[in-house]
């Protein structure tokens, strides 16, 4: 299983801006915890950059558009429960 930098980016920011009160443990070392349960980091590449940033429609949160490039150019399931994101053609587990 692999875990986006653009889940810990997004976490460490809905975590700074008071969204995620409850989290601090959590986005203060976040690839501690995924380690700890098995996950692989997954960078962010140029090509990721690209293609989040070519993604047709009016999706505007970035980094949904991000994990939605990086499960197309990886062809990896995106575990989301966001239904919006089966429309750009990824497998969606949830």
């Amino acid at each position: 299983m692999f875990a986006s930098a653009a889940s810990a980016w997004e976490i460490a920011t809905k975590f700074r801006i008071g969204k995620l009160p409850g989290v601090a443990a959590i986005a203060a070392d976040l690839a501690a915890i995924l380690d700890t349960q098995g996950f692989v980091a997954l960078p962010i590449s140029f090509v990721h950059g690209q293609l989040a940033g070519a993604l047709p429609g009016p999706l505007r949160d970035p980094f949904d558009r991000m994990l939605i490039a990086q499960a197309m150019h990886e062809d990896m399931v995106l575990v989301s429960n966001e239904v919006s994101f089966s429309a750009y053609g990824v497998r969606r587990l949830w």
